[in-house]
């Protein structure tokens, strides 16, 4: 899977977002939130464990520090879901979806604070038209 670029990757993953919001939308609308990402969470479940079965690739030893990490990601994917979810039965997804890409901008601030990656003057000013579109579409409506 490393023989493709990570642009690609990272574009196929901003389509299947958008598929996710609207997918979502419709699933929730008569779905209690939190039930709404227990299926999804059983459904994505049931999918990689069919890629790693396919593909023959083994959960290895994995080292601690990983190991912590890839669980508070876990945690914090879980959380991010509960909260999109609630979001979406409570609001418009073409409204909610904007604000949940702020993560893009979260991003490179945690990247900056915790990673110490640097964002040049280019950068910067994406992540500010990022963050000024993100409220424009989630506000623009009365």
């Amino acid at each position: 899977m490393t023989a493709v670029g990570w642009q690609l990757w990272a574009l196929l993953s901003a389509v299947f977002a958008g598929l996710t919001a609207v997918l979502g939308k419709l699933g929730v609308e008569d779905v209690d939130p939190d039930v709404a990402t227990f299926i999804r969470t059983l459904v994505i479940m049931v999918v990689l464990g069919g890629l790693l079965l396919i593909t023959g690739q083994k959960v290895a030893t994995i080292p601690i520090r990983g190991f912590v990490f890839l669980v508070l990601s876990g945690i914090a994917t879980g959380a991010s879901w509960l909260c999109y979810f609630r979001a979406l039965k409570l609001g418009e997804a073409a409204q909610v979806a904007p604000l949940d890409k702020l993560s893009v901008v979260l991003v490179a601030v945690f990247a900056v604070i915790f990673l110490g990656e640097r964002l040049t003057l280019r950068d910067a000013a994406g992540i500010a038209l990022i963050t000024v579109g993100a409220v424009l579409v989630a506000t623009g409506r009365a």
